[in-house]
């Protein structure tokens, strides 16, 4: 499928969703007033909706032909990933999100717990509908991001985080969704638990990737990605580039590198990545990347060709390149 037919439909897919999701808002502000207006005004920030466009396009290559079907956990998974969005600026005192102020620089902290919370029952609410196997994997995947981000928290700026850690940490906080929304799409359509299982694995990868790329992004840099360069440091989050230099170098380039992710700032934005660079540690994640991409890819030649599994494998080669 050309790019171009391909961007058109995958847009396509997105303007539903948005349609769906500023209906949604719209109602319950209505209801809820000031938290529904507050929080809504984040979900509707932007993004590719890359979660909910997976859901919606698993779901036609698993065999189903019912829009209205979907749409409601598609939504869902992106209600409860701007949940956790709202949680984690909160957490790392980000005030922007997507070239925008986050929820609490706006309402303050308090509310912003509180709009975060409200979108995850949102979701919740939304994925109800379904039957108890999808509604489980969607709790389970909650429960394992709440893990991740427990996880993540004692992790910052520990130099010993491993790359064992840090994958635990992406597969339930990033990955996981992914994974879950695939597998949830797949049951929704009634497909078997085989193949669900298959297209739970091929979420994972493209999880996993995405949350690769993004690490790369923070460190070489693209004003279009949306958030200053190398906020993961400031944070002192442990991305995989700098575990795997920190394991690599050795002596005075260890020490060196010890000392700037402690002692962050822009000054030291240069060496830093001097330094992954000697460590090979820039290559060796976008070697990664590629991988997780093949096995992603790998998982849907599982299924028969249609439109939409040459749109997921266009998704595949869109989280390799995506910028943001």
């Amino acid at each position: 499928m050309e790019a171009d037919i391909a961007m058109d439909m995958l847009e396509e897919i997105r303007v539903i969703i948005n349609a769906n999701l500023e209906s949604l808002i719209e109602e319950q502000k209505a209801i809820f007033g000031e938290v529904a207006e507050v929080s809504g005004n984040v979900l509707l920030a932007g993004g590719k909706r890359l979660r909910p466009i997976v859901t919606y396009l698993v779901y036609q290559m698993a065999g189903g032909d019912d829009i209205d079907a979907i749409l409601p956990l598609a939504m869902a998974f992106e209600l409860i990933h701007t949940a956790t969005l709202v949680h984690d600026d909160i957490n790392d005192n980000s005030s922007v999100r997507r070239g925008k102020p986050t929820m609490h620089s706006m309402v303050g902290q308090s509310k912003a717990i509180i709009g975060g919370d409200w979108l995850f029952v949102q979701g919740f609410g939304l994925g109800g509908i379904y039957n108890e196997d999808v509604v489980k994997v969607m709790a389970d995947c909650c429960a394992k991001i709440a893990s991740a981000e427990f996880m993540q928290i004692d992790h910052v700026l520990n130099l010993a985080t491993s790359p064992e850690d840090y994958l635990e940490i992406v597969k339930g906080k990033t990955a996981g969704p992914f994974a879950a929304a695939a597998k949830g799409a797949a049951m929704v359509a009634d497909l078997g638990s085989s193949e669900s299982n298959k297209l739970f694995e091929f979420g994972m990868e493209l999880g996993i990737a995405f949350q690769l790329v993004d690490d790369l992004l923070d460190v070489v840099g693209d004003e279009r990605i949306g958030k200053p360069r190398g906020i993961d440091v400031y944070e002192g989050k442990m991305t995989l580039p700098l575990i795997h230099a920190l394991t690599i170098l050795h002596g005075d380039e260890r020490e060196e590198l010890e000392s700037i992710i402690t002692n962050f700032d822009d000054s030291k934005f240069e060496r830093l990545i001097q330094l992954l660079e000697i460590g090979g540690s820039i290559n060796y994640s976008e070697i990664l990347v590629n991988n997780h991409l093949e096995r992603a890819s790998q998982y849907l030649e599982n299924f028969d060709d249609c439109d939409a599994k040459s749109l997921l494998q266009f998704v595949v080669s869109m989280v390799k390149n995506r910028n943001s």
